[in-house]
């Protein structure tokens, strides 16, 4: 009974875990620490392409592939960014044995990754630009 409530708790954390966004991505671009407007990107990734004026915002979906913003404006030097989706906590196998008064235990660890969807993107992402 201990363990399947043990079970039932960590089934719980990794559906709450499965992705914080939504699939949504902020777009903005800035200059000198200052926001700056009316920049056309180009949002990429395995799943499509998508033309934005910031600030905007993208449903690019789950993470697939690696995430690539190309923003443009004019005064300004074209700039880009990649993101590869964060990674799930990676599996692990650890062995370890111990003994006292005269009985040896041995124990066997496992550990998996909570999120199963393969990473994901960064809710916001700021592309920073340059005056040419």
């Amino acid at each position: 009974m201990r363990h399947s409530i043990l079970l039932l708790c960590f089934a719980l954390a990794a559906c709450a875990t499965t992705g914080s966004s939504g699939g949504l991505i902020t777009i903005e671009t800035a200059s000198g620490g200052q926001p700056l407007p009316g920049a056309r990107c180009a949002v990429s990734t395995n799943a499509g392409n998508w033309n934005v004026t910031t600030p905007a915002t993208v449903a690019v979906g789950s993470a697939n592939g690696d995430l690539r913003v190309t923003c443009n404006k004019e005064g300004y030097r074209a700039s880009e960014v990649l993101y590869r989706p964060s990674s799930p906590v990676g599996s692990g196998v650890g062995v370890s044995a111990g003994g006292g008064g005269g009985h040896v235990g041995v124990g066997v660890g496992l550990s998996f990754p909570v999120n199963l969807g393969g990473g994901t993107y960064p809710s916001r992402v700021t592309v920073d630009m340059n005056p040419q």
